[in-house]
């Protein structure tokens, strides 16, 4: 069956468009972008599907967002994406809005057990028997005019992302659709708590084996390669590779021939950056002890992975009552943080990070689990 694929290009159509898709209970929205050699995604087409029309709405003509921002942000309105980290940040980076309630479509296929971490492709295969064209997500979606195939790509994105939520929420009891929103808003809220420079240093791998006055120096050049790689739009590694931070706070070279010795140090950014690093390490070493970070927290030790495993098997245990893939249930990071809010001996606290109905459910038993 042909899908009716209509062009929006102008503020004039958007705003008419938005008005209309404000009335319904739901809209499918996904993204095509380009992102090579950029900090930021450039968006080539947004694609807005009711089921009915596959709207096509150009970036690279459309001036005024203000409308659709209003749309993402309409609480009476779902939102369907799917697999939806990279959509977000362009919409941001787009509208300056995030789509809310958000409903992912690969979230809502892992709570109905049909698999974790679903592609679209083969979810879209599984739940509507369609299979959809392959080989236009990495084209260029900034060229002008995009190509028919392109076109029809896009199209049956949006088209059948539209029909797949109508036949996901079908299955899904209610308090599970509201679960679904529930980490959707999560997922928002995540990235609405856009990485802090200042704290980049603490996602740094070996970083807790670095003293209090490393870690200063640690914390300058992250935050300087984050603002720099913003200011630039230039990838992180482009500024200055993440295997040359550690080195750089371990060692501090003093000059130029010491700088570019050290590990994955690319030539032009001794050239170009150099003199500015050699002073950023300079200063933040020399700061006093009331102004340096505090000592990172050690990883868990190798012997409290019984304990993990223990914990997941709670997770999992819980996700085969409920029939949810059972990945879906605990993250890794929220039991290894309460695991270290009393390892080894206890008391234990529930972390920030378990919460909503995850916290209801399997909190008591994961307190439980650690006292056995």
């Amino acid at each position: 069956m042909a899908i009716d694929i209509q062009w929006v290009r102008d503020d004039a159509s958007l705003a008419e468009r938005c008005d209309q898709w404000r009335r319904l209970p739901f809209v499918a929205v996904d993204t095509e972008f380009m992102r090579v050699d950029t900090f930021y995604p450039a968006a080539g087409l947004v694609q807005v599907g009711d089921g009915q029309t596959a709207y096509l709405l150009d970036p690279l003509a459309i001036g005024d967002w203000s409308p659709f921002a209003a749309l993402l942000e309409d609480p009476a309105v779902i939102k369907v994406l799917h697999a939806c980290s990279e959509d977000l940040e362009v919409l941001l980076r787009l509208t300056g809005s995030l789509p809310a309630p958000l409903f992912d479509t690969q979230l809502a296929a892992a709570y109905l057990n049909l698999g974790f971490s679903m592609g679209y492709s083969r979810l879209v295969q599984a739940v509507l028997g369609v299979e959809l064209p392959k080989g236009e997500t990495r084209s260029d979606w900034l060229q002008r005019p995009l190509t028919d195939t392109q076109v029809q790509y896009a199209a049956e994105d949006a088209q059948h992302l539209a029909e797949l939520y109508v036949a996901l929420a079908e299955k899904l009891s209610p308090q599970r659709h509201g679960w679904v929103l529930e980490d959707g808003g999560e997922l928002v809220g995540n990235l609405q708590r856009a990485v802090d420079p200042d704290e980049a240093y603490r996602d740094v791998k070996q970083a807790w084996r670095l003293n209090r006055q490393q870690l200063a120096v640690l914390r300058a050049l992250t935050a300087w390669r984050e603002r720099e790689a913003r200011r630039r739009n230039q990838p992180r590694n482009r500024v200055l590779r993440e295997a040359s931070l550690w080195p750089l706070a371990r060692y501090q070279p003093q000059d130029l021939t010491a700088l570019a010795k050290i590990d994955e140090m690319q030539p032009r950014t001794v050239r170009q950056d150099g003199q500015q690093l050699l002073e950023l390490i300079q200063a933040a070493a020399a700061l006093p002890e009331s102004q340096r970070p505090e000592r990172l927290p050690e990883p868990l030790p190798l012997d409290a992975a019984p304990l993990l495993k223990t914990l997941r098997q709670v997770g999992h245990r819980e996700g085969e009552r409920l029939g949810i893939a059972p990945e879906l249930m605990l993250r890794k990071k929220t039991l290894e943080a309460l695991i270290k809010s009393g390892y080894p001996d206890g008391p234990y606290q529930l972390p920030e990070s378990l919460r909503g109905w995850r916290r209801e459910l399997m909190g008591a038993a994961l307190l439980q689990a650690l006292e056995d």
